[in-house]
């Protein structure tokens, strides 16, 4: 069995409290309490329950640590590291029943993603990566997909939806896309499609408008198991603009090629 470092260590035993919590109200779905926070934006007592104790966890281990969290305010942005947190990436999936959702950590360190781990708590899938160690899928090495050429490739998308504003221009990414690949897919958790792009089942991701703790695990996973990252545009940021492509470094050119036709 694989000797995780600290850092992994205080992460996957955070993430493993708190899904106890996720795992009991996702069969007591009828007794969720939803807020919204905005237009088709919503937030249930669960999300809120599971970054308490994440929360909790981390700052007691690492004091130090700063916080950017989704469900609530950020801390310490001068630190040197800070955890970025999505307490449930797929909120919508869980209020539906759908186990297709995450816990999401990652740590960043100077500007720079260093480690992070995506946890589905219904397959007891615990994706994890950190800088120059690799990825993995609990104690299984991680290589992205090796076909070279969209007409083989699945690819798995983000689809913009009620309260955003670029219907068209997706509508129009998307068509140009259709043509080119085997297949796509829309699954509804960002950080588990980035977690599939790095363990090969998918062969690429593109999404736009995404905040960075939707992708921040996930793109240290595709990095660390030989995958490339980059924006919709070949010189952006995808942790700042939220816009991004992920597979192997052939499958995100030519998506990158496709999307701007």
């Amino acid at each position: 069995m694989r000797r995780y470092s600290p850092d992994i260590t205080i992460m996957l035993n955070a993430v493993r409290k708190a899904s106890k919590h996720i795992i009991r109200d996702f069969g007591e779905l009828e007794h969720l309490q939803v807020s919204v926070k905005g237009q088709n934006d919503f937030v249930t007592n669960v999300d809120l329950k599971v970054q308490e104790i994440i929360y909790r966890e981390l700052s007691k281990a690492r004091p130090d640590y700063g916080f950017i969290m989704e469900e609530g305010q950020s801390e310490k942005l001068s630190s040197k590291n800070i955890w970025i947190i999505d307490p449930i990436d797929g909120t919508l999936n869980f209020m539906h029943g759908l186990p297709y959702f995450s816990i999401s950590i990652a740590i960043k360190s100077n500007d720079k993603i260093i480690a992070g781990i995506i946890y589905n708590p219904v397959q007891n899938e615990f994706y994890w990566a950190e800088e120059g160690i690799g990825a993995f899928l609990n104690d299984q090495r991680l290589r992205v997909s090796a076909r070279q050429s969209l007409d083989q490739s699945l690819i798995a998308l983000g689809i913009p939806f009620l309260g955003r504003k670029n219907h068209k221009s997706h509508l129009k990414m998307q068509a140009s896309v259709m043509k080119k690949v085997a297949g796509l897919r829309r699954f509804g958790a960002a950080s588990l499609d980035l977690a599939l792009v790095a363990a090969g089942r998918v062969d690429g991701f593109w999404e736009e408008g995404l905040s960075i703790w939707d992708i921040a695990a996930g793109v240290i996973l595709v990095r660390e198991a030989g995958g490339l990252v980059s924006g919709i545009k070949k010189n952006e940021d995808p942790l700042i603009s939220g816009n991004i492509v992920a597979g192997n470094p052939k499958i995100v050119h030519a998506l990158q090629k496709v999307l701007a036709t």
